[in-house]
């Protein structure tokens, strides 16, 4: 089928890239261990511990209300329930995908 005959008037314009990259290449990359020297140097006189806490930690409450039970969830409606995991499935996420 020629393409032509189905949309004359139409050109194909080239494909223009929506996202440009800055060219890398050319900028040379430190050395870890320099790296790591530089950061001690600028960040170690300047760090301070964090200020202590004024108010102690309070403990955790429960929240309040029924907790879930065996029996609560299975009187939910099947929308709401987990759907059942295939054996195949369980497999498949423990080894971590595609092999």
């Amino acid at each position: 089928m020629d393409t032509n005959r189905l949309c004359p008037n139409r050109a194909v314009r080239p494909r223009a890239p929506l996202i440009k990259f800055p060219k890398r290449q050319d900028i040379q990359r430190p050395n870890a261990g320099e790296a790591l020297k530089a950061f001690a140097v600028n960040v170690a006189p300047h760090s301070t511990p964090p200020p202590p806490s004024s108010r102690p930690p309070v403990p955790l409450t429960p929240v309040s209300g029924t907790p879930d039970s065996l029996a609560s969830i299975q009187l939910l409606p099947a929308r709401y329930r987990r759907r059942p995991m295939a054996a195949e499935e369980m497999e498949y996420i423990q080894r971590g995908g595609p092999e």
